[in-house]
């Protein structure tokens, strides 16, 4: 080939070589020459602080120079300095090294929720004037939110009926909790009268910093307005104001069912057409007979059947009438009653009587969410049967011990002494009978100089457990109890820790850790509220041999 066609042929070659050498070169630096990768926790409780680490490695052969890290938290995260976008800038990453940053956070956010951290790295590597940037992902599920939002509401109300109810809120979150608000939805059928604390919208409740084991409660008034069949559905949000944005924390939602509120013969038991009894209880019955016809009756006999097994029948008496305890029954004739000689039209008569219920009985299976007390009463040819629902009984045995229970061990000096601080663990022990409860709440006061610490076993009941730091109330909303629950099987349970710091003008005496506790649930057969009562506890704690007579503070 001719030199003069070889020469140029070759100058072109060299300096395609160089272009390509260089590019290839600029090519080369990918994602694979600088590694970035971020570390952190694949599961957190909302508020808790956990901490992500950046690692970068230069597996390449040459320097990168002027890198620079850019690290974004998740939405809404927070951070001590309040920034959630963090830049820097590092050193000059030189083939082989391995280095990491830290970066701390608490994370916000609903249970569930992915919360993503997001970090880039950009670099220059040597002798090359382009950028690159290499970037990754890391994703953290909210896998708790260790706050209470819970309403207290009755599941039934009538058409036209003015109601109230309680939204209670509570957080085992360590950390302080700013900028929160409570949202209720307003809804169509429920009017909105007033509430407890005052809310300018009627809709949003600013709150104070919520600290650990700290919490309360909003009350709020209205008149159902929603036809008769409708369901009612009240809804409520606790969250966090961050930059303009409201976050949601928790969220809770109650269903409420509206419902529709002759007298030939009629009953009343203590007072009431309608009544629920209750085991143990004194009924006073008043029987009432009008006469809607247009002439008179003389001369009548009345007589009233008892049947149900939750009568006490040795207590059965009546000042008119003539009880008769074997046959089940009382009998009244015109001479004893003078409503019964002669009752005109459009007049009324009236009898009474009284007779207990068996504080316990063992119902049969057929009775478990389907026990009655029934009365049959008779005038002349005329009869009318009356049927009332037995509530269930819910009871509960509140315990407390300087002893270690349920993994909770205690401290501080026994006997207590002034001015020191000695910790005791309360447990409450719950027991449904009859039918099942929903909405099973369990409330105490704490006394002046005692305050919770924060531990709660077993630690699924934490979430159901809240306090209201300005009245002192605590709230353990148990839930739905089957009826037999507790009875037939290990009782429901929950133990807290509780703190006690005599004051001097305690010394010489017990002093109380926890006060009177009233249990309380919707019956769901008789649909009204059953209540039990339990006494309080100081810290004499007969039952406990490492405290028991060991409660006079020094």
């Amino acid at each position: 080939m001719n030199k003069k066609i070889i020469f140029p042929l070759l100058i072109v070659i060299i300096i395609i070589g160089a272009f390509g050498f260089w590019y290839y070169r600029d090519r080369v630096f990918s994602k694979e020459i600088l590694k970035l990768e971020i570390l952190g926790v694949e599961n957190a409780k909302m508020g808790e602080e956990i901490e992500y680490t950046v690692k970068y490695k230069n597996n390449g052969n040459f320097a990168l120079e002027q890198p620079k890290l850019i690290f974004e938290l998740p939405d809404n995260s927070l951070t001590e300095d309040k920034k959630t976008r963090i830049t820097q800038d590092i050193d000059d990453i030189y083939p082989g090294d391995e280095k990491f940053v830290k970066f701390k956070a608490r994370l916000l956010g609903k249970e569930g929720e992915l919360k993503v951290a997001h970090a880039w790295l950009s670099y220059a590597p040597k002798n090359i004037t382009a950028r690159y940037e290499s970037d990754t992902t890391f994703t953290t599920k909210i896998d708790s939110v260790p706050m209470t939002l819970d309403y207290d509401l009755q599941s039934k109300a009538e058409k036209g009926k003015e109601v109230e109810y309680s939204v209670n809120y509570f957080s085992n979150v360590d950390y302080p909790l700013e900028n929160l608000s409570i949202k209720i939805d307003p809804m169509n059928g429920f009017d909105f009268e007033s509430s407890d604390p005052v809310s300018l919208d009627n809709a949003e409740w600013k709150l104070a910093t919520l600290n650990k084991t700290q919490g309360g409660r909003i009350t709020v008034k209205g008149r159902i307005t929603a036809d008769v069949g409708r369901r009612l559905g009240f809804s409520a949000k606790i969250g966090m104001w961050q930059n303009g944005q409201f976050v949601v924390l928790k969220e809770a939602s109650k269903e409420v069912a509206v419902i529709e509120p002759l007298l030939f013969i009629s009953q009343q038991i203590n007072g009431s057409t309608n009544y629920n009894v209750s085991p143990g209880e004194k009924l006073h019955y008043e029987i009432f007979f009008r006469n809607i016809g247009s002439t008179a009756f003389e001369n009548l006999f009345l007589l009233v059947r008892l049947d149900g097994t939750a009568f006490d029948l040795s207590s059965l008496k009546s000042d008119t009438g003539q009880a008769r305890p074997d046959d089940k029954l009382i009998a009244w004739d015109w001479k004893q009653a003078s409503s019964l000689q002669y009752l005109g039209p459009q007049q009324e008569g009236k009898v009474e009587f009284d007779v207990q219920l068996k504080d316990s009985w063992i119902p049969a299976d057929s009775e478990k969410n389907n026990s009655f007390i029934n009365s049959q009463v008779e005038i002349s040819q005329i009869g009318q049967k009356f049927q009332n629902k037995i509530n269930s009984k819910l009871e509960l045995v509140q315990q407390a011990s300087y002893s270690t229970q349920n993994n909770i061990s205690n401290s501080g000096p026994i006997p207590p002494i002034v001015s020191q601080t000695t910790t005791y663990t309360v447990t409450w022990q719950i027991k449904n009978y009859l039918n099942d409860v929903k909405n099973v709440k369990v409330r105490a006061t704490l006394p002046e100089g005692v305050s919770l610490t924060g531990r709660i076993a077993p630690e699924n009941e934490t979430s159901k457990f809240s306090f209201d730091s300005t009245s002192r109330e605590i709230v353990w909303s148990v839930g739905d109890l089957i009826a037999g629950a507790g009875v037939t099987d290990t009782p429901l349970a929950v133990s807290f820790q509780i703190s006690l710091v005599p004051k001097s003008s305690q010394r010489g005496q017990n002093a109380g850790l926890i006060g009177e506790v009233t249990t309380s649930g919707e019956d769901q057969f008789t649909g009204t509220t059953t209540e039990f009562k339990t006494p309080a506890i100081d810290t004499s704690l007969p039952n406990d041999p490492a405290a028991s007579g060991k409660g006079i503070i020094q």
